[in-house]
């Protein structure tokens, strides 16, 4: 087996010499290139924590999403129980696409450090992070509430409604006497 090489190793007959110019620029950079693996590995440990939480203005809605801008939770507030369907709806997605923006904004500036702030790597990926619309939250119309005026000062602020006086308390009719028990007359009109 004199011929042959050692298992695992190749004869060295087969391998080109390394330019030294190669090796030397190689070494040079060795510094930089472990800087790079560095900030690479600390951006990904957070990009595994990113996630953003928004919350509607009215306190209704809570969401939660994650680096990719999935929904990962959802909480409603109480005053979730007031609104109608449509408007909760409404509410549940503005708030979703706030805390998408927010994620967007994390992720970048994780991304920035390690593939730089103007290079084609961080355009590149802005461009696969679409801008998600956040529309402007409104509050939903509450509903109308009964304004009561004085009549006799116009510019007076709204006031409760006037009380009506209590009717006095009628009798319980004897049963024992028709005319009493059906009104004390005839439909007919009795004198």
């Amino acid at each position: 087996m004199h011929g042959e090489p050692e298992p695992g190793f190749l004869p060295r007959k087969d391998y080109e010499p390394l330019d030294p110019k190669a090796v030397a620029d190689m070494n040079a950079l060795s510094p930089e290139i472990a800087e790079i693996r560095q900030r690479a590995a600390e951006a990904q440990e957070r990009l595994k924590h990113v996630s953003a939480t928004a919350t509607s203005q009215d306190g209704a809605v809570t969401a939660t999403v994650n680096t990719a801008g999935a929904l990962q939770e959802l909480q409603f507030g109480s005053r979730a129980d007031e609104m109608p369907r449509a408007a909760l709806a409404a509410a549940v997605l503005a708030t979703a696409r706030r805390a998408q923006a927010q994620a967007a904004q994390q992720l970048t500036a994780i991304m920035a450090p390690v593939i730089g702030e103007n290079s084609d790597a961080m355009k590149f990926l802005e461009e696969q992070i679409p801008e998600p619309e956040v529309p402007e939250e409104t509050a939903p119309p509450a509903p109308p509430q009964p304004q009561f005026f004085d009549a006799q000062d116009d510019s007076a602020p709204p006031t409760a409604p006037p009380s009506r006086p209590a009717r006095p308390a009628r009798p319980a009719p004897d049963p024992t006497d028709d005319d009493d028990y059906y009104g004390g007359g005839s439909f007919l009109g009795r004198n």
